[in-house]
């Protein structure tokens, strides 16, 4: 609340402001048609010894210059100081999540090891303590590693390893891993591709889409999950479109998910947990791969379709090389 109030402050300041400039312009506007029209009316009237200066236009149009620049300055300041307002609320979020995130394992384990180091526990404890303590430290690896990729991401500091895939083959693979790794049911993700296209590709890279991609799905699902993933062929692309049943993103949140940091908090599900990294790591993938991805939602309780872009590479035989 209080970087709202700040927010207010600021926009309350930079109108008054505008007001004023323009205020102080009209007043110069002002004063200088009527010392002329005073000047037109009475100069021919006024004795000859009496030396009357009409006004000057070169002060009156630079000093408009001035103020508009001085106005056009204070809107450069305004528009900074609102991006600097933003971009510290999300990385106070940001600092929030992972703080969260950190904790929750790390709780665990100490619980687990002051136990284990207290108590006398039965073998069949310790290992249930041992296996839990054993994905503790696997989601710590996960996030620090997260926050490495991005870094990597952003420095294109990481070289990624394209090579060419016939792209059902390759999603459909994909998908089913990522149905094991989640422990999916069977039924749960539907799989179609009419697509008899290539594409080169970081596999790995693509794997981190998809595995982001069904982990927000789970997240943000209240009821049974259900995926629909289809693969169609449009010109020199291939269009992926990944929908579930999930609890939709209402239109005014669509255009910021791919922000860093970025989250939508949805009263239906408080606890969701995350660092606000995810869709902006699949949407720099992505965009290392030369494509886009694009979301849809028709709103709450509706869904969420993400529309993932890539081009489609031929074949030496069929007369192009391959892309690397």
């Amino acid at each position: 609340m209080r970087k709202r109030y700040s927010l207010a402050y600021n926009l309350a300041i930079f109108i008054l402001a505008q007001i004023v400039w323009l205020a102080l312009l009209g007043l110069w506007i002002y004063w200088y048609v009527s010392n002329y029209l005073i000047f037109e009316k009475v100069g021919e009237k006024v004795s000859p010894q009496i030396v009357i200066d009409t006004p000057n236009v070169f002060p009156f149009v630079g000093g408009i210059v001035l103020l508009v620049g001085l106005s056009f300055s204070m809107v450069l300041i305004f528009r900074h100081l609102n991006v600097q307002i933003r971009l510290t609320r999300l990385y106070d979020n940001f600092i929030a999540n992972i703080t969260h995130e950190l904790k929750s394992p790390l709780s665990s384990l100490q619980l687990y090891l002051e136990t284990l180091n207290t108590r006398i526990v039965p073998p069949e404890k310790q290992k249930e303590f041992l296996e839990q303590m054993i994905r503790d430290t696997a989601r710590l690896q996960k996030l620090i590693s997260t926050i490495l990729e991005i870094s990597a991401l952003e420095s294109r500091k990481n070289k990624a390893n394209f090579e060419l895939y016939d792209c059902c083959e390759i999603i459909s693979r994909l998908l089913k891993e990522a149905a094991e790794q989640f422990r999916l049911e069977d039924n749960t993700i539907d799989f179609n591709c009419d697509s008899k296209a290539n594409i080169s590709i970081d596999v790995n890279a693509l794997k981190m889409v998809i595995d982001n991609l069904i982990d927000n799905s789970i997240k943000y699902t209240t009821g049974e999950l259900k995926i629909n993933v289809s693969v169609k062929t449009s010109l020199n692309k291939v269009e992926i479109h990944f929908t579930d049943n999930g609890i939709g993103i209402p239109p005014q949140e669509q255009k910021n998910v791919f922000q860093k940091f970025y989250r939508i908090y949805d009263a239906d599900i408080p606890n969701v947990k995350g660092t606000g990294l995810g869709l902006y790591w699949v949407k720099e993938i992505i965009k290392n791969h030369k494509g886009k991805i694009s979301v849809k939602s028709e709103g709450k309780g509706k869904g969420t379709t993400f529309i993932i872009e890539l081009p489609i590479v031929k074949k030496p035989h069929e007369g192009r090389g391959k892309n690397e």
